[in-house]
């Protein structure tokens, strides 16, 4: 099959749909393995583009964009500048969009997101740079936009537009709604996009509720234009964008009458085009083991059967001919994949001592393990395994579990005055060295998006570690082996934080070195719409690829869960531990010991269901998924995948 025709690190345009793997695409783009490769590949054109404007003596007029999606590019171009002497003379930069209002030194405003992240650290001219102003008066704003369109034309127009893509599939603030022939102008932001945005304002109920944006046709404009979209989470909107029908209701899909548009894309975001999703439905395929079991699972929902009721004429009849066509039956197919299914399924996380483990997803010894259960916050590890967890105690392994960040971030306000204020009135000072009053006074007087002090970081911190405790124990975790890393990239006090550190990768190290585990459980659970949990598993391979010439690595093996955000695909799954209705409600409970992420939570993503229903509905979907596929009946799975570090 032809899936990798445009996976490399060529993003020049090329026509969508040319090949017979592309048919169903109407926008040409480029995947990626990571974010970090494209966007240095992206970043390298930019860069190409402005030496080609210097060797003209022309200026290079570039619109910009903000969000997470960029942000390694500036990185790179910062880089560019320092090491390789990129400059940014000849530079024009015009900013797709702003909060209104928002004042510029707001750390929520987009003009301190460029400055933090591009124009401070490159020899821009201050006058070339043009950012929506979020300050004008109501009454002055029309004009504004007018000259903010004549500023670009003035300019020569944009040579070059970054765009990232939000999931109501606007570009810019271009919400679903949006005509193709809008200019720059004030909007109304959709909830969804609120939604995604309170994180960064500490609540919903703190985001503007408009902004300042340039319009679609100003965005057609441009002469070349690059969006980048990144992680599962995107998955579905890209899928719309490239392949739907153009409509205002997904204003990114007017991209489709782009002569010169390239969208880049990682893994995650590409993985729902039919290409990647289903492979062959539109040519050829070269039938690995992980495509014909990912085939099989789809035509036995596809046709609402299970795996050993399939036939030759499903097979036929839904693009995997070739299958049969290479000497197997649809009776041989369907009984290799019951039995790869079946032996995913186990009651015994850490291996069934004394038995024969060649179809067990895990050796049988040492009977008793040593494990390390990571848990990127502090309840991570409940809501993801919290069933499988209490498993491995009962079943006598020396269980760890490592918080690697405090999570006091996602603690709001309220609960942490709340916490003060009782404390406060308890006594006038305590072991814990924080000043009660103090903390009562800072949240007090706290503006939005002002980063909390160190001692409300701290109280919200023990907050949660308090909370992790008591499930923990619930659970029957022994205080000794519950340890808490809080790692220093995570803490800043805002939703932004650090790049992942030497420092961090020390801690997590040490840890692993110091326990030696037979078995990791990690977070692999990458669509998490704030990056902590990709920064920490990276942590966590980083640490033991060091440690791998050690003796001990050669018994370890990590399997990855996903949290609250996304499930395995079943044809990904390597274990899965079923749970009895008992050790359901064991998790609901321990779930439910962390009081300060129950009703209100700081990060909601696109659900707007508790955790413990998240979790308990994603457990039993999973379960059901495997019955009707012809296994076994469960009241709930909790799954894992194997990963070869």
């Amino acid at each position: 099959m032809r899936t990798t025709s445009n996976i490399g690190n060529d993003i020049s345009f090329k026509k969508a749909g040319q090949f017979e793997d592309t048919r169903f695409e109407k926008i040409h783009n480029v995947i990626f393995k990571n974010s970090a490769d494209a966007s240095i590949i992206v970043a390298q054109e930019i860069a190409g583009l402005i030496r080609t404007k210097q060797e003209k003596n022309k200026k290079c007029v570039l619109g910009l964009a903000t969000g997470s999606s960029p942000i390694k590019v500036y990185q790179e171009l910062v880089r560019m500048h320092k090491e390789e002497g990129l400059s940014f003379d000849n530079v024009v930069t015009f900013n797709l969009d702003e909060y209104y209002p928002m004042p510029k030194e707001s750390n929520q405003s987009y003009y301190y997101f460029m400055h933090q992240h591009l124009f401070n650290h490159v020899d821009i001219r201050p006058e070339n740079i043009n950012i929506p102003d979020g300050t004008v008066a109501l009454e002055d704003l029309n004009q504004f936009c007018v000259d903010y369109e004549m500023n670009i034309k003035n300019a020569g127009g944009l040579d070059f537009q970054l765009l990232g893509i939000g999931r109501t599939g606007h570009v810019g603030f271009n919400e679903p709604g949006s005509h193709i022939n809008s200019g720059t102008r004030i909007i109304t932001l959709d909830h969804i996009t609120k939604v995604d945005a309170s994180g960064d304002f500490n609540g919903i109920g703190n985001v503007p509720k408009k902004a300042i944006t340039m319009g679609v046709s100003t965005i057609l404009r441009s002469k070349r234009i690059v969006l980048m979209a990144w992680g599962q989470n995107k998955a579905s909107i890209i899928k719309r964008t490239i392949q739907g029908d153009i409509s205002s209701e997904v204003p990114a899909t007017f991209l489709q009458n782009h002569n010169n548009t390239t969208f880049v894309l990682d893994e995650g975001a590409a993985s729902e085009l039919t290409r990647l999703e289903t492979p062959w439905l539109v040519g050829e395929c070269i039938w690995t083991e992980q495509l014909k079991n990912k085939a099989i699972v789809w035509l036995c929902q596809h046709t609402d059967q299970s795996i050993l009721k399939l036939t030759d004429r499903d097979y036929n009849n839904n693009g995997m001919s070739d299958l049969l066509a290479a000497g197997s039956s649809a009776y041989d197919l369907n009984i290799n994949m019951f039995n790869v299914l079946q032996h995913t399924i186990t009651g015994w996380p850490g291996g069934k001592p004394n038995t024969d483990d060649s179809h067990r997803p895990e050796r049988a010894n040492p009977a008793k393990k040593r494990v390390i259960l990571f848990s990127p916050h502090p309840d991570d590890d409940v809501i993801s395994m919290g069933g499988t967890f209490a498993k491995l105690i009962k079943q006598g392994h020396d269980v760890h579990v490592v918080y690697q960040t405090s999570g006091n971030i996602a603690v709001t306000d309220d609960e942490a005055l709340k916490f003060a204020e009782v404390c406060n009135d308890f006594v006038e000072g305590d072991k814990s060295g924080i000043n009660f009053q103090s903390v009562i006074d800072s949240i007090n007087s706290k503006t939005i998006g002002q980063s909390d002090s160190d001692e409300v970081r701290k109280l919200k911190g023990l907050i949660r570690r308090r909370e992790s405790y008591a499930a923990t124990r619930y659970i029957g975790l022994k205080d000794e082996n519950t340890h808490f890393l809080d790692m220093p990239f995570y803490e800043t006090g805002m939703v932004q934080k650090k790049p992942l550190g030497t420092e961090d990768i020390a801690i997590v190290k040490e840890i692993i070195e110091r326990i030696k585990p037979h078995q990791v459980f990690a977070a692999g659970d990458l669509a998490d719409p704030h990056g902590t949990h990709e920064v920490c598993l990276n942590a966590i391979f980083a640490a033991m690829k060091a440690l791998k010439p050690k003796p001990f690595m050669n018994d370890c093996w990590l399997w990855l869960y996903r949290g609250a955000w996304h499930e395995w695909d079943i044809h990904e799954i390597d274990m899965a531990v079923p749970l009895s209705p008992d050790e359901v409600m064991l998790k609901r409970q321990a779930i439910l010991y962390h009081q300060s992420q129950k009703d209100r939570v700081m990060f909601q993503g696109n659900d707007s269901r508790e955790f413990w229903v998240r979790a308990e509905d994603r457990n039993k979907n999973t379960a059901k998924v495997y019955d009707k596929l012809g296994l076994a009946e469960y009241e709930a799975i909790e799954a894992f995948k194997r990963f070869e570090y």
